[in-house]
């Protein structure tokens, strides 16, 4: 399966998209701060590729406030088993809630695994899809995050309509 690449221009910068017939294989930020000015312009629409044209419908409309869960096919082959499994819990954490990493790690039934969960966090491979920036420290606190604290911030801050504490 040949991958394929897109940009897509958010409000928090230029965002990579990557992935296969089979699906998206990642989602990621190429910049560490929001409002670092960007040489990259999005991927003009008749140049996206046919595997990635959902992901980027989605993650507009998302960024529009029209969608709040993500239905996008993925092929993630990265990570470990934990990894996995702390990816496949994330989505539960609904738009407009968070969780802390203590709670992540009970729901995995693993209450000893809090600095795996924050582990397995930060190298989510599908940023904003998997929505690990709903995920905070167990006193409230933003902790963490690949693609900056700045935009984390700013993610849960977008969300903060409907935002509430705990989890799934």
């Amino acid at each position: 399966m040949t991958d394929a690449r897109a940009i897509l221009a958010t409000p928090l910068g230029p965002l990579e998209l990557q992935g296969t017939e089979a699906g998206l294989r990642a989602a990621r930020f190429l910049h560490p701060l929001v409002g670092t000015p960007s040489t990259l312009a999005e991927t003009p629409t008749q140049q996206v590729p046919e595997c990635l044209r959902e992901t980027r419908a989605q993650l507009r409309a998302y960024f529009g406030r029209e969608l709040q869960h993500f239905t996008v096919a993925t092929d993630v082959a990265a990570g470990t088993e934990f990894q996995q499994l702390v990816w496949a819990t994330l989505p539960a954490v609904g738009y407009g809630r968070t969780a802390s990493y203590l709670e992540v790690a009970r729901q995995l039934g693993n209450p000893g695994a809090v600095r795996a969960v924050g582990a397995a966090n930060g190298q989510n491979p599908l940023t904003i899809i998997w929505p690990c920036h709903r995920i905070i420290g167990a006193a409230g606190q933003l902790t963490g995050y690949a693609g900056g604290l700045a935009r984390k911030r700013w993610l849960l801050e977008f969300e903060r309509p409907s935002l509430q504490t705990s989890l799934f």
